[in-house]
Protein backbone atom coordinates (compact mmCIF):
# COMPACT_ATOMS: atom_id res chain seq x y z
CA UNK A 1 0.00 0.00 0.00
CA UNK A 2 2.83 2.38 0.90
CA UNK A 3 4.48 1.84 -2.52
CA UNK A 4 1.14 2.42 -4.28
CA UNK A 5 0.61 5.70 -2.42
CA UNK A 6 4.12 6.86 -3.35
CA UNK A 7 3.47 6.03 -7.00
CA UNK A 8 0.16 7.90 -7.04
CA UNK A 9 1.71 10.95 -5.37
CA UNK A 10 4.55 10.98 -7.92
CA UNK A 11 2.11 10.76 -10.81
CA UNK A 12 -0.10 13.49 -9.40
CA UNK A 13 2.90 15.74 -8.94
CA UNK A 14 4.02 15.20 -12.55
CA UNK A 15 0.50 15.79 -13.86
CA UNK A 16 0.11 19.00 -11.90
CA UNK A 17 3.44 20.35 -13.21
CA UNK A 18 2.55 19.39 -16.77
CA UNK A 19 -0.89 20.99 -16.48
CA UNK A 20 0.62 24.24 -15.19
CA UNK A 21 3.24 24.27 -17.94
CA UNK A 22 0.67 23.56 -20.64
CA UNK A 23 -1.54 26.38 -19.38
CA UNK A 24 1.37 28.83 -19.58
CA UNK A 25 2.72 27.80 -22.98
CA UNK A 26 1.70 30.22 -25.76
CA UNK A 27 -0.44 28.91 -28.60
CA UNK A 28 2.25 29.19 -31.26
CA UNK A 29 1.41 29.11 -34.94
CA UNK A 30 3.77 27.48 -37.45
CA UNK A 31 5.94 29.93 -39.34
CA UNK A 32 4.61 30.72 -42.79
CA UNK A 33 8.06 30.16 -44.29
CA UNK A 34 10.65 27.63 -43.14
CA UNK A 35 12.93 29.05 -40.42
CA UNK A 36 16.39 27.56 -39.86
CA UNK A 37 18.10 27.72 -36.48
CA UNK A 38 21.47 26.28 -35.50
CA UNK A 39 22.04 24.93 -31.99
CA UNK A 40 25.48 24.11 -30.52
CA UNK A 41 26.07 20.75 -28.84
CA UNK A 42 29.31 19.64 -27.21
CA UNK A 43 31.31 16.95 -29.00
CA UNK A 44 33.21 15.02 -26.32
CA UNK A 45 34.59 12.46 -28.83
CA UNK A 46 33.41 9.57 -26.65
CA UNK A 47 33.91 6.16 -28.17
CA UNK A 48 30.73 4.12 -28.60
CA UNK A 49 28.36 7.09 -28.57
CA UNK A 50 26.32 8.43 -31.51
CA UNK A 51 27.31 11.54 -33.46
CA UNK A 52 26.25 14.49 -31.34
CA UNK A 53 24.87 16.56 -34.22
CA UNK A 54 22.87 13.83 -35.99
CA UNK A 55 21.35 10.99 -33.98
CA UNK A 56 17.97 9.59 -33.00
CA UNK A 57 17.38 12.37 -30.45
CA UNK A 58 18.34 15.30 -32.65
CA UNK A 59 15.97 13.80 -35.24
CA UNK A 60 13.31 13.41 -32.53
CA UNK A 61 13.56 17.13 -31.70
CA UNK A 62 13.13 17.92 -35.39
CA UNK A 63 10.11 15.64 -35.69
CA UNK A 64 8.34 16.59 -32.45
CA UNK A 65 9.17 20.30 -32.43
CA UNK A 66 10.69 21.53 -35.67
CA UNK A 67 8.29 19.96 -38.14
CA UNK A 68 5.30 21.06 -36.06
CA UNK A 69 6.26 24.74 -36.28
CA UNK A 70 8.02 24.75 -39.67
CA UNK A 71 11.45 25.15 -38.09
CA UNK A 72 14.62 23.45 -39.33
CA UNK A 73 16.65 22.63 -36.19
CA UNK A 74 20.28 21.92 -37.06
CA UNK A 75 22.82 20.97 -34.40
CA UNK A 76 26.43 22.15 -34.62
CA UNK A 77 29.16 20.05 -32.96
CA UNK A 78 31.45 22.07 -30.66
CA UNK A 79 34.61 20.23 -29.47
CA UNK A 80 34.40 20.28 -25.66
CA UNK A 81 38.15 20.75 -25.31
CA UNK A 82 38.39 23.62 -27.81
CA UNK A 83 35.18 25.60 -27.48
CA UNK A 84 36.52 29.07 -28.20
CA UNK A 85 38.42 28.07 -31.36
CA UNK A 86 35.34 26.46 -32.89
CA UNK A 87 33.09 29.38 -32.05
CA UNK A 88 35.69 31.82 -33.39
CA UNK A 89 35.85 29.95 -36.69
CA UNK A 90 32.05 29.92 -36.98
CA UNK A 91 31.79 33.62 -36.18
CA UNK A 92 34.59 34.54 -38.60
CA UNK A 93 32.90 32.50 -41.35
CA UNK A 94 29.62 34.35 -40.79
CA UNK A 95 28.09 31.11 -39.49
CA UNK A 96 27.44 32.17 -35.91
CA UNK A 97 25.01 29.66 -34.35
CA UNK A 98 21.57 31.05 -33.64
CA UNK A 99 22.15 30.03 -30.03
CA UNK A 100 25.52 30.65 -28.35
CA UNK A 101 25.97 29.10 -24.93
CA UNK A 102 28.68 28.29 -22.44
CA UNK A 103 29.05 27.52 -18.76
CA UNK A 104 31.84 30.10 -18.31
CA UNK A 105 30.88 33.75 -18.01
CA UNK A 106 34.14 35.16 -19.46
CA UNK A 107 33.51 33.32 -22.73
CA UNK A 108 30.00 34.63 -23.30
CA UNK A 109 31.12 38.07 -22.15
CA UNK A 110 33.74 38.00 -24.90
CA UNK A 111 31.12 37.12 -27.53
CA UNK A 112 28.89 39.92 -26.31
CA UNK A 113 31.77 42.38 -26.22
CA UNK A 114 32.88 41.37 -29.75
CA UNK A 115 29.41 41.99 -31.22
CA UNK A 116 28.60 38.34 -31.93
CA UNK A 117 25.57 38.37 -29.62
CA UNK A 118 22.28 40.18 -30.03
CA UNK A 119 20.91 42.55 -27.42
CA UNK A 120 17.55 41.09 -26.40
CA UNK A 121 14.42 42.30 -24.65
CA UNK A 122 13.39 40.07 -21.76
CA UNK A 123 9.75 41.10 -22.12
CA UNK A 124 9.83 39.77 -25.69
CA UNK A 125 11.52 36.60 -24.46
CA UNK A 126 8.91 36.20 -21.71
CA UNK A 127 6.07 36.50 -24.24
CA UNK A 128 7.48 33.57 -26.23
CA UNK A 129 8.94 31.52 -23.37
CA UNK A 130 6.94 32.25 -20.19
CA UNK A 131 7.82 28.99 -18.40
CA UNK A 132 11.52 29.47 -19.03
CA UNK A 133 11.36 33.10 -17.93
CA UNK A 134 9.54 32.17 -14.71
CA UNK A 135 12.21 29.57 -13.97
CA UNK A 136 14.82 32.35 -14.13
CA UNK A 137 12.73 34.40 -11.70
CA UNK A 138 12.36 31.42 -9.36
CA UNK A 139 16.12 30.79 -9.42
CA UNK A 140 17.02 34.48 -8.81
CA UNK A 141 18.93 34.69 -12.09
CA UNK A 142 17.69 37.92 -13.64
CA UNK A 143 20.65 39.78 -12.15
CA UNK A 144 23.01 37.85 -14.44
CA UNK A 145 21.36 38.72 -17.76
CA UNK A 146 23.12 42.05 -18.43
CA UNK A 147 26.60 43.15 -19.34
CA UNK A 148 27.75 46.71 -20.07
CA UNK A 149 24.19 47.89 -19.39
CA UNK A 150 22.57 45.75 -22.10
CA UNK A 151 20.63 42.48 -21.83
CA UNK A 152 22.28 39.61 -23.70
CA UNK A 153 21.67 36.43 -21.73
CA UNK A 154 19.10 34.03 -20.38
CA UNK A 155 20.18 31.47 -17.79
CA UNK A 156 19.48 27.79 -17.25
CA UNK A 157 19.12 25.99 -13.93
CA UNK A 158 21.99 24.32 -12.07
CA UNK A 159 20.46 21.99 -9.45
CA UNK A 160 22.27 21.83 -6.08
CA UNK A 161 24.90 24.15 -7.56
CA UNK A 162 26.93 24.62 -4.37
CA UNK A 163 27.76 20.95 -3.82
CA UNK A 164 29.36 19.71 -7.08
CA UNK A 165 27.51 16.46 -6.31
CA UNK A 166 27.64 15.21 -9.90
CA UNK A 167 31.44 14.82 -9.77
CA UNK A 168 33.17 12.08 -7.80
CA UNK A 169 36.71 10.79 -7.34
CA UNK A 170 37.08 7.00 -7.36
CA UNK A 171 39.96 5.36 -5.46
CA UNK A 172 41.40 1.84 -5.24
CA UNK A 173 39.90 0.51 -2.01
CA UNK A 174 41.53 -2.86 -2.62
CA UNK A 175 44.96 -1.22 -2.60
CA UNK A 176 44.10 0.65 0.60
CA UNK A 177 43.17 -2.63 2.28
CA UNK A 178 46.49 -4.15 1.20
CA UNK A 179 48.42 -1.39 2.98
CA UNK A 180 46.37 -1.57 6.17
CA UNK A 181 43.49 0.86 5.63
CA UNK A 182 39.83 -0.05 6.06
CA UNK A 183 38.69 3.42 5.01
CA UNK A 184 39.52 6.11 2.46
CA UNK A 185 42.08 8.59 3.90
CA UNK A 186 40.34 11.45 5.68
CA UNK A 187 43.28 13.88 5.79
CA UNK A 188 46.54 14.53 4.01
CA UNK A 189 48.73 12.71 6.51
CA UNK A 190 46.71 9.53 6.00
CA UNK A 191 46.78 9.95 2.25
CA UNK A 192 50.55 10.47 2.23
CA UNK A 193 51.08 7.41 4.43
CA UNK A 194 48.82 5.22 2.27
CA UNK A 195 50.27 6.25 -1.08
CA UNK A 196 53.88 5.88 0.03
CA UNK A 197 53.06 2.40 1.37
CA UNK A 198 51.51 1.50 -2.01
CA UNK A 199 54.79 2.36 -3.71
CA UNK A 200 56.79 0.39 -1.13
CA UNK A 201 54.47 -2.62 -1.54
CA UNK A 202 54.94 -2.59 -5.31
CA UNK A 203 51.25 -2.04 -6.01
CA UNK A 204 52.12 0.76 -8.41
CA UNK A 205 55.13 2.67 -9.63
CA UNK A 206 53.43 6.08 -9.42
CA UNK A 207 50.11 6.15 -7.50
CA UNK A 208 48.83 9.40 -9.00
CA UNK A 209 48.72 10.74 -12.53
CA UNK A 210 48.68 14.28 -13.86
CA UNK A 211 49.12 16.00 -17.19
CA UNK A 212 49.57 19.41 -18.75
CA UNK A 213 46.45 21.51 -17.97
CA UNK A 214 44.11 21.94 -20.92
CA UNK A 215 41.88 24.54 -19.24
CA UNK A 216 42.54 27.92 -17.69
CA UNK A 217 40.83 27.11 -14.39
CA UNK A 218 43.27 26.43 -11.53
CA UNK A 219 41.73 24.24 -8.82
CA UNK A 220 43.17 26.13 -5.86
CA UNK A 221 40.06 26.68 -3.71
CA UNK A 222 41.40 24.20 -1.16
CA UNK A 223 44.53 26.33 -0.71
CA UNK A 224 42.85 29.66 0.05
CA UNK A 225 42.54 31.28 3.46
CA UNK A 226 39.21 31.01 5.25
CA UNK A 227 37.20 32.91 6.34
CA UNK A 228 37.59 35.45 3.55
CA UNK A 229 38.55 38.96 4.70
CA UNK A 230 37.64 42.19 2.90
CA UNK A 231 41.13 42.24 1.43
CA UNK A 232 40.69 38.60 0.49
CA UNK A 233 37.52 39.46 -1.40
CA UNK A 234 39.47 42.01 -3.45
CA UNK A 235 42.03 39.34 -4.30
CA UNK A 236 39.18 36.98 -5.20
CA UNK A 237 37.78 39.60 -7.59
CA UNK A 238 41.18 40.10 -9.19
CA UNK A 239 42.12 36.43 -9.56
CA UNK A 240 39.34 33.85 -9.19
CA UNK A 241 38.33 32.81 -12.69
CA UNK A 242 37.43 29.97 -15.02
CA UNK A 243 38.65 31.92 -18.04
CA UNK A 244 42.16 33.05 -17.09
CA UNK A 245 44.79 31.13 -15.07
CA UNK A 246 45.32 32.84 -11.69
CA UNK A 247 48.97 31.81 -11.67
CA UNK A 248 50.69 34.46 -9.49
CA UNK A 249 48.13 34.18 -6.65
CA UNK A 250 49.29 32.63 -3.36
CA UNK A 251 46.81 29.66 -3.42
CA UNK A 252 48.32 28.56 -6.73
CA UNK A 253 51.79 28.77 -5.23
CA UNK A 254 50.66 26.59 -2.32
CA UNK A 255 49.05 24.10 -4.67
CA UNK A 256 52.11 23.82 -6.92
CA UNK A 257 54.42 23.47 -3.90
CA UNK A 258 52.30 20.54 -2.75
CA UNK A 259 52.51 18.96 -6.22
CA UNK A 260 56.27 19.51 -6.27
CA UNK A 261 56.60 17.70 -2.93
CA UNK A 262 54.48 14.83 -4.21
CA UNK A 263 56.45 14.57 -7.44
CA UNK A 264 59.67 14.17 -5.50
CA UNK A 265 58.04 11.44 -3.38
CA UNK A 266 57.52 9.55 -6.64
CA UNK A 267 53.77 10.01 -6.89
CA UNK A 268 53.89 11.21 -10.52
CA UNK A 269 55.69 9.93 -13.60
CA UNK A 270 58.69 11.99 -14.70
CA UNK A 271 57.18 11.94 -18.20
CA UNK A 272 53.72 13.29 -17.31
CA UNK A 273 54.29 16.33 -19.53
CA UNK A 274 55.41 14.33 -22.58
CA UNK A 275 52.36 12.14 -23.28
CA UNK A 276 51.05 12.65 -26.82
CA UNK A 277 48.72 10.77 -29.12
CA UNK A 278 49.31 10.00 -32.79
CA UNK A 279 48.10 13.45 -33.86
CA UNK A 280 50.53 15.18 -31.53
CA UNK A 281 47.86 16.35 -29.10
CA UNK A 282 48.11 15.74 -25.36
CA UNK A 283 46.28 12.62 -24.22
CA UNK A 284 44.14 12.20 -21.11
CA UNK A 285 46.83 10.07 -19.59
CA UNK A 286 45.28 10.36 -16.13
CA UNK A 287 42.22 8.42 -17.28
CA UNK A 288 44.24 5.91 -19.30
CA UNK A 289 46.55 5.17 -16.37
CA UNK A 290 43.60 4.54 -14.07
CA UNK A 291 41.79 2.29 -16.55
CA UNK A 292 44.97 0.29 -16.99
CA UNK A 293 45.29 -0.26 -13.24
CA UNK A 294 48.41 1.86 -12.87
CA UNK A 295 47.12 4.56 -10.51
CA UNK A 296 45.18 4.97 -7.30
CA UNK A 297 42.46 7.49 -8.23
CA UNK A 298 40.55 9.22 -10.99
CA UNK A 299 37.61 11.62 -10.92
CA UNK A 300 34.80 12.26 -13.34
CA UNK A 301 31.19 13.32 -13.77
CA UNK A 302 28.61 10.73 -12.77
CA UNK A 303 26.20 9.25 -15.30
CA UNK A 304 24.23 6.05 -15.66
CA UNK A 305 26.63 4.90 -18.38
CA UNK A 306 30.31 5.62 -17.70
CA UNK A 307 32.55 4.11 -20.36
CA UNK A 308 35.79 4.67 -18.48
CA UNK A 309 34.47 2.93 -15.34
CA UNK A 310 33.24 0.01 -17.43
CA UNK A 311 36.67 -0.19 -19.08
CA UNK A 312 38.36 -0.08 -15.67
CA UNK A 313 36.46 -3.12 -14.39
CA UNK A 314 37.08 -4.98 -17.63
CA UNK A 315 40.82 -4.49 -17.16
CA UNK A 316 40.75 -4.97 -13.37
CA UNK A 317 37.98 -7.51 -12.66
CA UNK A 318 39.05 -8.13 -9.04
CA UNK A 319 39.36 -4.46 -8.11
CA UNK A 320 37.28 -2.71 -5.46
CA UNK A 321 36.62 1.03 -5.72
CA UNK A 322 35.39 3.60 -3.24
CA UNK A 323 34.37 7.26 -3.41
CA UNK A 324 36.95 9.64 -1.94
CA UNK A 325 35.80 11.96 0.80
CA UNK A 326 35.69 15.64 -0.27
CA UNK A 327 37.96 16.33 2.71
CA UNK A 328 40.58 13.88 1.40
CA UNK A 329 44.02 15.39 0.84
CA UNK A 330 43.40 18.47 2.96
CA UNK A 331 46.09 19.27 5.50
CA UNK A 332 44.99 20.99 8.70
CA UNK A 333 46.41 24.48 9.09
CA UNK A 334 47.50 24.79 5.47
CA UNK A 335 44.47 24.07 3.30
CA UNK A 336 41.02 25.20 4.28
CA UNK A 337 38.79 22.47 2.90
CA UNK A 338 37.00 24.98 0.68
CA UNK A 339 35.58 23.84 -2.64
CA UNK A 340 34.56 25.74 -5.73
CA UNK A 341 30.79 26.02 -5.89
CA UNK A 342 29.40 26.07 -9.39
CA UNK A 343 27.73 29.22 -10.59
CA UNK A 344 24.09 29.56 -9.47
CA UNK A 345 23.17 29.03 -13.10
CA UNK A 346 23.95 26.42 -15.71
CA UNK A 347 24.38 27.51 -19.31
CA UNK A 348 24.59 31.21 -20.07
CA UNK A 349 22.62 31.43 -23.30
CA UNK A 350 22.79 34.21 -25.86
CA UNK A 351 21.72 34.63 -29.46
CA UNK A 352 23.47 35.52 -32.68
CA UNK A 353 23.56 39.17 -33.67
CA UNK A 354 23.02 37.87 -37.21
CA UNK A 355 19.74 36.15 -36.31
CA UNK A 356 16.49 37.44 -37.80
CA UNK A 357 13.43 38.13 -35.63
CA UNK A 358 11.94 34.82 -36.77
CA UNK A 359 15.13 32.95 -35.90
CA UNK A 360 15.21 34.52 -32.43
CA UNK A 361 11.60 33.59 -31.86
CA UNK A 362 12.21 30.03 -33.11
CA UNK A 363 15.19 29.64 -30.75
CA UNK A 364 13.11 30.87 -27.82
CA UNK A 365 10.31 28.50 -28.82
CA UNK A 366 12.76 25.59 -28.73
CA UNK A 367 13.83 26.51 -25.20
CA UNK A 368 10.23 26.84 -24.03
CA UNK A 369 9.28 23.55 -25.68
CA UNK A 370 12.24 21.72 -24.14
CA UNK A 371 11.54 22.96 -20.60
CA UNK A 372 8.07 21.40 -20.62
CA UNK A 373 8.24 18.35 -18.31
CA UNK A 374 6.79 15.91 -20.81
CA UNK A 375 9.39 16.82 -23.47
CA UNK A 376 12.32 17.04 -21.06
CA UNK A 377 11.42 13.66 -19.59
CA UNK A 378 11.67 11.92 -22.94
CA UNK A 379 14.93 13.65 -23.92
CA UNK A 380 16.58 12.70 -20.61
CA UNK A 381 15.21 9.19 -20.21
CA UNK A 382 14.49 7.91 -23.69
CA UNK A 383 12.28 4.91 -24.41
CA UNK A 384 10.67 2.98 -21.58
CA UNK A 385 11.79 -0.63 -21.46
CA UNK A 386 14.93 0.11 -23.46
CA UNK A 387 16.83 3.06 -21.99
CA UNK A 388 14.90 3.19 -18.69
CA UNK A 389 12.27 1.50 -16.58
CA UNK A 390 9.95 2.98 -13.98
CA UNK A 391 10.87 2.17 -10.40
CA UNK A 392 8.43 1.41 -7.61
CA UNK A 393 8.29 5.13 -6.80
CA UNK A 394 7.20 5.96 -10.35
CA UNK A 395 10.55 7.56 -11.21
CA UNK A 396 12.84 6.44 -14.05
CA UNK A 397 15.67 4.00 -13.47
CA UNK A 398 18.28 4.11 -16.23
CA UNK A 399 19.25 0.87 -17.99
CA UNK A 400 22.48 -0.19 -19.67
CA UNK A 401 21.49 0.20 -23.34
CA UNK A 402 23.43 0.81 -26.56
CA UNK A 403 20.85 0.43 -29.36
CA UNK A 404 19.21 2.86 -31.77
CA UNK A 405 17.58 4.90 -29.00
CA UNK A 406 20.81 5.25 -26.99
CA UNK A 407 21.12 8.51 -25.09
CA UNK A 408 24.27 10.49 -25.63
CA UNK A 409 26.73 11.60 -22.92
CA UNK A 410 25.20 11.77 -19.44
CA UNK A 411 21.57 11.23 -20.50
CA UNK A 412 21.67 13.72 -23.38
CA UNK A 413 22.84 16.52 -21.08
CA UNK A 414 24.58 18.34 -23.94
CA UNK A 415 21.15 18.82 -25.50
CA UNK A 416 19.11 19.39 -22.34
CA UNK A 417 21.72 21.82 -20.98
CA UNK A 418 19.57 24.33 -22.85
CA UNK A 419 17.26 23.92 -19.82
CA UNK A 420 19.44 22.79 -16.92
CA UNK A 421 23.00 21.72 -16.15
CA UNK A 422 22.14 18.31 -14.71
CA UNK A 423 19.19 15.97 -14.59
CA UNK A 424 16.92 16.36 -11.56
CA UNK A 425 14.32 13.79 -10.49
CA UNK A 426 12.43 14.07 -7.21
CA UNK A 427 14.62 14.40 -4.10
CA UNK A 428 18.41 14.58 -4.13
CA UNK A 429 18.53 10.91 -3.14
CA UNK A 430 16.24 10.00 -6.05
CA UNK A 431 18.25 12.20 -8.42
CA UNK A 432 21.48 10.46 -7.44
CA UNK A 433 19.86 7.02 -7.62
CA UNK A 434 18.77 7.52 -11.23
CA UNK A 435 22.15 8.95 -12.33
CA UNK A 436 24.30 6.41 -10.47
CA UNK A 437 26.31 4.25 -12.92
CA UNK A 438 24.70 0.97 -13.93
CA UNK A 439 26.09 -2.27 -15.31
CA UNK A 440 29.09 -2.33 -12.93
CA UNK A 441 30.19 -4.91 -10.34
CA UNK A 442 29.65 -2.32 -7.59
CA UNK A 443 26.66 -0.10 -6.76
CA UNK A 444 27.82 3.40 -5.82
CA UNK A 445 24.40 4.91 -5.12
CA UNK A 446 24.68 5.16 -1.35
CA UNK A 447 28.31 6.26 -1.51
CA UNK A 448 27.33 9.07 -3.89
CA UNK A 449 24.47 10.10 -1.59
CA UNK A 450 26.89 10.15 1.36
CA UNK A 451 29.30 12.21 -0.75
CA UNK A 452 26.53 14.74 -1.44
CA UNK A 453 25.83 15.22 2.27
CA UNK A 454 29.53 15.69 3.02
CA UNK A 455 29.63 18.37 0.33
CA UNK A 456 26.39 19.82 1.70
CA UNK A 457 28.08 20.20 5.10
CA UNK A 458 30.99 22.08 3.49
CA UNK A 459 28.56 24.41 1.72
CA UNK A 460 26.59 24.98 4.92
CA UNK A 461 29.84 26.03 6.62
CA UNK A 462 30.26 28.74 3.95
CA UNK A 463 33.26 26.95 2.43
CA UNK A 464 31.73 26.54 -1.04
CA UNK A 465 31.72 29.68 -3.14
CA UNK A 466 32.33 30.50 -6.78
CA UNK A 467 34.13 33.05 -8.93
CA UNK A 468 33.04 36.67 -9.40
CA UNK A 469 30.62 37.49 -12.19
CA UNK A 470 31.19 40.85 -13.87
CA UNK A 471 28.51 43.18 -15.20
CA UNK A 472 31.06 44.73 -17.56
CA UNK A 473 33.35 43.12 -20.11
CA UNK A 474 36.94 42.58 -18.98
CA UNK A 475 38.52 43.36 -22.32
CA UNK A 476 42.07 42.47 -21.31
CA UNK A 477 40.97 38.88 -20.65
CA UNK A 478 39.93 38.48 -24.26
CA UNK A 479 43.26 39.91 -25.36
CA UNK A 480 45.64 37.95 -23.14
CA UNK A 481 43.92 34.75 -21.99
CA UNK A 482 45.27 32.51 -24.77
CA UNK A 483 48.86 33.64 -24.16
CA UNK A 484 48.49 33.22 -20.40
CA UNK A 485 47.08 29.71 -20.77
CA UNK A 486 50.14 28.74 -22.80
CA UNK A 487 52.45 30.16 -20.12
CA UNK A 488 50.51 28.39 -17.37
CA UNK A 489 50.96 25.08 -19.16
CA UNK A 490 54.71 25.69 -19.44
CA UNK A 491 55.16 26.80 -15.83
CA UNK A 492 53.03 23.98 -14.44
CA UNK A 493 55.40 21.25 -15.58
CA UNK A 494 58.57 23.16 -14.74
CA UNK A 495 57.50 24.00 -11.19
CA UNK A 496 56.30 20.49 -10.39
CA UNK A 497 59.56 18.93 -11.61
CA UNK A 498 62.08 21.50 -10.37
CA UNK A 499 64.47 21.04 -7.47
CA UNK A 500 62.49 21.92 -4.30
CA UNK A 501 65.26 24.33 -3.29
CA UNK A 502 64.66 26.29 -6.51
CA UNK A 503 60.86 26.36 -6.31
CA UNK A 504 60.31 29.74 -4.59
CA UNK A 505 62.79 31.56 -6.83
CA UNK A 506 61.33 30.09 -10.00
CA UNK A 507 57.77 30.84 -8.91
CA UNK A 508 58.69 34.49 -8.32
CA UNK A 509 60.45 34.70 -11.69
CA UNK A 510 57.59 33.10 -13.59
CA UNK A 511 55.02 35.21 -11.76
CA UNK A 512 56.68 38.41 -12.93
CA UNK A 513 56.79 37.11 -16.50
CA UNK A 514 53.10 36.22 -16.22
CA UNK A 515 52.22 39.70 -14.96
CA UNK A 516 54.22 41.31 -17.76
CA UNK A 517 52.46 39.12 -20.35
CA UNK A 518 49.12 40.79 -19.61
CA UNK A 519 47.95 39.44 -16.28
CA UNK A 520 48.68 42.73 -14.49
CA UNK A 521 46.29 44.49 -16.85
CA UNK A 522 43.63 41.86 -16.18
CA UNK A 523 44.08 42.24 -12.41
CA UNK A 524 43.80 46.03 -12.65
CA UNK A 525 40.71 45.90 -14.85
CA UNK A 526 38.98 43.33 -12.65
CA UNK A 527 39.77 45.30 -9.49
CA UNK A 528 38.40 48.50 -11.05
CA UNK A 529 35.17 46.69 -11.92
CA UNK A 530 34.92 45.35 -8.36
CA UNK A 531 35.50 48.76 -6.78
CA UNK A 532 32.91 50.31 -9.13
CA UNK A 533 30.30 47.82 -7.91
CA UNK A 534 30.16 45.86 -11.15
CA UNK A 535 30.74 42.38 -9.71
CA UNK A 536 29.04 39.89 -7.49
CA UNK A 537 30.39 39.40 -3.96
CA UNK A 538 31.49 36.47 -1.86
CA UNK A 539 28.56 35.17 0.23
CA UNK A 540 28.44 36.45 3.78
CA UNK A 541 28.67 32.86 5.06
CA UNK A 542 32.27 32.69 3.76
CA UNK A 543 33.39 35.79 5.65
Amino acid sequence: MKKLVSLLLALLMMLSVCSFAAAETPAWEPFAERVKITVPVYDRSKAGYPAVDDNYWTQWVQKEFGDKYNIDVQYVAIPRGDVMTKYSLLIAADETPTILMEYDYPKVAQWANDGAMAVINLDDFKAVAPTFYQAMVDHNQLGYTDINGNTYFVLTERPYYDTTFAFATFVRMDWLRQVGYDHVPQNYEEQKDALNKMIEAGLCEHPLSTGIPTAAYIANFGYRDFPVTDEGEKEWAMHSSLGTPCFPWYPTQRMLKRLNDEYHMGWYSSEFDLEKNSSGAATDQTQTDFINGKTYSYGGYIASNMAWLTAFYENNPDAELAIASPYGGIEEGVCTGCIRADNPFGMIVGFSSKATEDQLKAAWMLMEWMIQPENLFVLENGVEGETYKLGEDGLPVMLDYTGEHMLNHNNNIDMTCLVHASKKVGTIEQTIAQMSPVGLPQDFTQALIDNYYQLRAIADEGKAYSDPVFAVAIESESEYSATLLSLWQEYYAKLIKCDPAEFDGLFAEYSQQFLDAGYQEIMDERLAAYEAGNTTHIPASAK
